[in-house]
């Protein structure tokens, strides 16, 4: 598949065409707000400069560049896509129009993907002639730093159009995985509702501060989780793997779950949360903060390559 569609120039558009570009695909890319494309055209370009200068790919920048062509219309974009990459907003009514749309104009044999974090493919797809070509594949912001990507098939979509899309997602570097039954959230928010609603939980109740929260990810499990799982974690944290595992903390870890209440964020504790991060990073400095976040990213990417 060597000819790509995005369709929403905001920031998850814009770091697809990156994706994309970057491993040599021509890019089509379309949005209905064309007043928005200049900006996010001129941050594509700097992200393709910070790229360069982390050593993180080879080509000129203007080089990718070129390969990303802007386009008019939403047929321009996708009448001679091989895949569509999809980045509206996330309403299903949105997502049922643009798809409508698509469906009767691209090719038969083409892939029509969803960025959406939060709508099921099967909600968006029911009821199209070409529902078994459509399906979820989100990304982690942003994509062109943050390789997994979540293929979520809707109940109805072909095998063969999952395999097709695992395949391209593996040839331009991303990490692809396979939802195999739609759940809400998809696997990586799940994960990561988890771990947050114990970091709140925790927080609330009185336990550490956000800072010290933090740094027991930052400085603990997340230096193990930069490059193995929680599977393969506990596999290696026992003698004899994690049959050992579990039955060494396994009653520990029921406990710990059974006391693991589900709890809504209430007002008070998001209002003190924020007061406490306002005081480490005022808002003027959450942009500089998130450049920064980037290059650290850049830096463990390159690390991460450089010693496979």
């Amino acid at each position: 598949m060597e000819s790509i569609a995005i369709i929403g120039a905001g920031l998850i558009g814009r770091s697809w065409a990156i994706v994309f570009a970057r491993a040599g695909r021509e890019v089509a890319i379309y949005d209905a707000h064309p007043e928005s494309l200049s900006a996010n055209l001129a941050a594509l370009e700097a992200s393709l400069e910070d790229l360069h200068a982390a050593g993180l790919i080879e080509e000129a920048p203007a080089a990718v560049l070129g390969r990303i062509k802007v386009v008019d219309s939403l047929k321009s974009a996708i009448a001679a896509a091989d895949y569509v990459q999809e980045n509206i907003g996330e309403t299903v009514a949105a997502k049922r129009e643009i798809f409508q749309s698509m469906d009767a104009i691209a090719p038969p044999a083409t892939i029509l993907a969803s960025s959406t974090s939060v709508v099921p493919a099967s909600v968006f797809s029911e009821g199209l002639a070409g529902r078994a070509r459509c399906l979820v594949a989100h990304p982690v912001n942003p994509p062109y730093l943050v390789p997994l990507v979540e293929l979520s098939p809707a109940p109805w979509t072909a095998p063969e159009v999952v395999e097709r899309a695992r395949r391209l997602q593996e040839s331009v570097g991303q990490v692809p995985i396979v939802v195999k039954k739609e759940i809400q959230g998809f696997i990586l928010n799940r994960l990561q509702a988890a771990l947050l609603s114990e970091a709140w939980r925790l927080y609330e109740d009185g336990y550490a501060s956000a800072e010290d929260i933090d740094a027991t990810v930052r400085d603990g499990l997340g230096l193990r989780w930069s490059f193995m799982g929680p599977f393969e974690t506990i596999d290696l944290n026992a003698p004899g793997g994690v049959a050992d595992y579990v039955a060494r903390y396994g009653p520990v870890f029921n406990e710990i779950n059974a006391s693991q209440v589900p709890r809504r964020w209430s007002r008070e504790t998001v209002a003190r949360l924020e007061s406490e991060r306002r005081k480490s990073l005022p808002e003027k400095k959450l942009g500089v903060r998130q450049a920064w976040r980037d290059r650290q990213l850049m830096a463990l990417i390159a690390h991460k390559r450089a010693h496979k």
